[in-house]
This record gives structure tokens, sequence and C-alpha cells, in this order.
């Protein structure tokens, strides 16, 4: 594999003065499956439960969704840009993630899916039809390869403001009022997953997928053990996409960390968050700028505790780029903005928390005390 150069007449660093520092050592893991399954397109969409659709409902349309579809035990969100619906809420006992969707490049995808796995390929009642196939990853969580027979149309977009930069003038006689309004989503943009078998999630979804790693991190002291985080993107060839569609990392709990849903720019970001603010919901960490994708960032807590991010202008990346290398540590996860917080973190001691601990510990898994106390100092340093 090669680089594609950014600027063939400067000088480069030996990553290409790209996304990372350094690459791969020999021997390292490639980032990337020699023959998957399939390439899918792009996540399609996230399912959960919750009990309380309305209460659901009221804070989905204060983050910035819009209503693609509200039944009895259904409630499918949507942001404006056409395609697939972001993220279906079903009415249940307790709330909880159930699993993500991607979507399938092509219908017969999921025939090559299911011949391979076993599996049956299924009519699913997402706005619009479609199909999908149900498999499971290696931590036990449930992922969906879908295939939908209608795109939802677009919806009218939060324009981006008109800005001045030094002595480009694009604004005169013209004063800038961002309206404190919700930040009104184009899209669903990524999930990050925690999994206590890291290495071997991570090759399930290369070589079921097709999807590639853009960054991996390293605990300091242990990279000869391998990663313990990467950052994974779809592979569409030469078509440049999100930095990362799924982030994954080791850790003594199993399933949903955080999903992020892109808006226009950081007006729409700020004011979006005020307008948060105002009704009560929980910053959880923001506004700043992330290293690993570059994103500009916000996150936020649902009632049900449930983490959500609004971000903008993010790095897109074709499948020329190999992966970089960094360490893990709380302080690289931004370039700039407040101190990373122990809530986003999960660095807050609960019961919960430490039966968590506890209980991988004792599992056959790879998290085992050196890696965790790795994983600790890394989150303090």
């Amino acid at each position: 594999m090669s680089h594609t150069p950014v600027n063939r007449a400067a000088p480069q660093t030996p990553h290409q003065d790209l996304h990372s520092e350094e690459g791969a050592l020999r021997g390292e893991h490639p980032g990337r499956s020699r023959n998957p399954l399939i390439k899918v397109a792009d996540l399609a969409w996230l399912e959960f439960e919750k009990p309380d659709l309305d209460q659901a409902e009221v804070f989905a349309r204060d983050f910035g969704f819009a209503i693609a579809a509200r039944t009895e035990g259904e409630l499918w969100l949507r942001g404006t840009f056409a395609g697939s619906p972001c993220m279906v809420i079903r009415r249940g006992r307790a709330s909880r993630f159930i699993g993500p969707a991607f979507r399938a490049a092509e219908r017969a995808d999921l025939d090559r899916l299911a011949r391979a796995t076993g599996s049956t390929v299924r009519d699913i009642g997402v706005p619009g039809g479609g199909q999908s196939i149900a498999l499971l990853d290696p931590s036990g969580l449930p992922v969906r390869v879908v295939h939908c027979a209608e795109q939802l149309p677009a919806l009218p977009e939060q324009e981006p403001l008109i800005l001045n930069f030094g002595t480009d003038h694009r604004r005169t006689n013209a004063t800038q009022r961002p309206p404190r309004e919700p930040s009104r989503i184009q899209r669903l943009g990524h999930v990050v997953l925690e999994t206590r078998v890291f290495a071997r999630t991570l090759d399930w979804y290369l070589d079921t997928l097709g999807m590639i790693v853009s960054d991996f991190l390293f605990l300091d002291g242990q990279r000869g053990r391998g990663p313990t985080m990467a950052f994974v993107r779809c592979d569409q060839g030469s078509v440049a996409v999100d930095h990362h569609t799924l982030a994954l990392h080791l850790g003594p709990g199993t399933g949903y960390v955080h999903s992020a849903y892109q808006v226009t720019d950081l007006d729409a970001i700020a004011a979006g968050g005020e307008y948060l603010a105002e009704r009560g919901y929980q910053r959880s960490w923001g506004i700043g700028r992330h290293i690993q994708g570059s994103q500009l960032f916000d996150y936020w807590r649902d009632p049900d505790h449930f983490m959500l991010e609004h971000f903008a202008d993010g790095d897109l990346f074709s499948c020329d780029l190999e992966p970089g290398w960094a360490p893990m540590s709380a302080s690289g996860l931004a370039q700039w903005g407040p101190p990373v917080t122990r809530d986003f973190l999960g660095a807050s001691p609960s019961p919960a928390k430490l039966r968590e601990v506890m209980t991988a510990l004792r599992g056959d898994n790879e998290l085992d005390p050196a890696r965790l106390l790795g994983l600790m100092k890394a989150m303090s340093s």
C-alpha cells in the first residue's frame, strides 16, 4: 500500500504530514481485510428501545432531528439529507441500545452475506421499505446490513453563515445573528462502541463488512500487544468518506458509547448548544476540535443518559490513506476546547461500573490487569 501525496513538491514526513505522526511498524495490523465478504457503503441508522416515546420525541426535536415516521410503537428520526433515517426508537420496557444498521452498496450484497453466514434476508419496516440481514458481531451485538427500497427526500437546510476572513470581505452592510434554535441534523456520522474482545471484533468488521482503519491508538508501553482503539471508515475506493463511521475501543463494557450527527457549521453547534442548555439538558463535553477526525464537536446527554454528539467539518479520506498510529491519552482527544470531562470518559465510579470491571477481568477476553491499568493511565494523562 502507498500514500497519496498531498503536495509532491513539498518535503514529507514518513507519514506524509496527513493525519498522524507515524504509521504502522513492520508486522502490525494492516487495518484492512485482504478479501472482505462485502463493502458496506455507510452507516444507515441506529436502533434503540425506550419506554417513553413521547419524551424521546421531545429530545429528538430539541437536538435537531426531524421525524420520519411515528407509530404507537416506533419513532423513526432523520436528518435533512436525502437517504435513510438516522435512528429508530422502539417502545420497550427499558432504555437500551440494540445495535447499528449498515447500508449495503447494492441489494446483491445481502444475498452474498446470507450465503456466507447462513442467515436470511428479510423485509424490514423502514419508511419507504427495504430488506435486511441480521448478524452478531463477536461482542454479541446485533448488527443489521440493510438495503432500502426508497430514499427519503431532502429537507430544507440550515444555511451556513457567510464569514469574513481578514481582507476577504464576503459580508458587508449586514450583521450576524444566528437564530437560537435546534442544530438541524443533516445526517448520522458515526457510532462508537466498547468491547472486551477488541481484536476479534475489529477483524469481524473488516472481514465481514469491508471497512478499513483510519487511525489506531495504543497504550503507552504496550504497543507490542496491539492497538486498543480503532477509528474505522467505509471503503468506497477513490471516493473520500468520513474519517470514521465506526470507532471501537477496548474496555470493560460492551456496546454503545456515543453516536455523532453532522450539522452545518460551528455556529449551528454553538447556537444549538445554547438551545439545549436553556431546556435543561446536560452537556457532557464541548465545544472543541478533535485530533483523530478533526471534527468540531459538542457532546450531550439525552434524558436516558445516552450520549449524542453534534459535529461539523470532519476529515474525509479515500481508500489510499494508510492507518495512523498514536498513543491513547485523554489529552490526545482534542486540539482545543475545555478539559475532557469524567462524564465523557465514563470514569465516574459506580457500582455498575465496578461490576463491569470485575466481570471483564474474570472473563475470556482481552482485558487483563495490565490492559486495565494502561487504560486507566491513558484516561488520566
